[in-house]
């Protein structure tokens, strides 16, 4: 297999057919993107970048132990099929059961919140082109982009889920600050998304 590098630098990318990379991603300890044929090696990470991670999947299970909603961390992929994409989140939620992509057990089809932390190789495509895919998912409603360099996220939410074109933004940029992620009911203080975290 040649994987052709891209910018930016530590973007890798290759061509399989949807088979070859799903027989691909079942023995590989990297994660690939799959884009219409196209794959996406995303290499690296940070400590921060774990951590803040963590840090919301930790507090909002707690949170969301006794309902209906479930977390998941970037071990699935969201499979959205306008587009022929596989890919990855930071954190998804899902209310009540998983819809899976046919006989898949890997490919989620209806998450209703998705959280990236931002990294400087993907921080374009996650606030454009990824988050454009996403909101072609009938269940997604929510999102949260959120800088690992500095406490500040911005959040993004549909007004109207029978429509794809109102989405609300608003930016929390302080860490006394608490916000209210409509799609499942709870508040999550900055200061637990960046507990520990060091500027």
């Amino acid at each position: 297999m040649v994987f052709a590098q891209t910018s930016p630098p530590d973007v890798i990318t290759t061509r399989l057919t949807l088979d070859e990379y799903r027989a691909m991603e079942e023995t590989n300890s990297e994660r690939h993107e799959y884009r219409n044929g196209e794959v996406i090696t995303m290499l690296g990470g940070s400590v921060t970048h774990s951590a803040i991670a963590s840090n919301f999947l930790i507090y909002l299970g707690f949170l969301l132990r006794d309902t209906d909603f479930r977390l998941y961390n970037s071990d699935l992929r969201v499979w959205i099929p306008e587009y022929q994409c596989g890919t990855y989140t930071d954190l998804m939620a899902v209310n009540g059961e998983p819809e899976f992509n046919g006989t898949r057990n890997d490919e989620i089809l209806n998450p209703i919140l998705i959280v990236e932390v931002l990294s400087p190789s993907t921080e374009a495509y996650d606030r454009g082109g990824k988050f454009r895919k996403y909101r072609s998912i009938t269940s997604f409603c929510e999102y949260l982009l959120v800088s690992q360099t500095e406490p500040y996220i911005e959040q993004y939410h549909n007004l109207d889920r029978n429509s794809n074109d109102r989405w609300l933004w608003q930016v929390h940029s302080h860490l006394e600050r608490t916000i209210m992620l409509h799609s499942l009911n709870v508040e999550i203080p900055l200061t637990e998304i960046y507990r520990r975290i060091n500027f």
